[in-house]
């Protein structure tokens, strides 16, 4: 694939979660890995989840690097809807949910973006997995 052609900076990253819990305080920082130094897209987060997960929704802290600022967003995510259906797919047990968190991000390479569960729990059971994705805009 040629330098300028389109995607070449896509990215995606998942951390595995403990089966017991995702503990309060415990930050996943993810690096992503772009070939160039700042590259503009859609920024998604894909969380993986059992049928034992005890709430209809997940609040989430998210940092990252805007320009010469860190950006902290507070990001409530419904999981389920209000008939305790989980939204997304499911194969089994365990289900996957993905959800843009903004059509127009700026990455700058080296940069972390940081992840925390803000529930109010100690242990947060039943997520299995907490991923990024990113698509890069198309160049015109």
């Amino acid at each position: 694939m040629g330098a300028c052609s389109p995607g070449h900076n896509d990215y995606s990253q998942f951390f595995d979660i403990s089966p017991k819990g995702w503990e309060y305080g415990d930050t996943l920082k993810f690096f992503p890995q772009t070939q160039d130094s700042i590259v503009s897209g859609r920024l998604s987060i894909a969380l993986r989840h059992t049928n034992a997960y005890e709430y209809s929704n997940l609040w989430l802290e998210i940092r990252h690097f805007n320009g010469n600022v860190t950006r902290i967003d507070t990001v409530n995510i419904e999981m389920a809807d209000i008939y305790g259906r989980w939204h997304g797919n499911g194969l089994g047990a365990s289900f996957q949910y993905e959800l843009p968190l903004s059509n127009d991000i700026t990455l700058y390479k080296g940069k972390p973006i940081s992840i925390t569960h803000i529930m109010r729990v100690d242990q947060l059971k039943s997520i299995e997995q907490v991923g990024l994705l990113f698509t890069e805009k198309k160049k015109k």
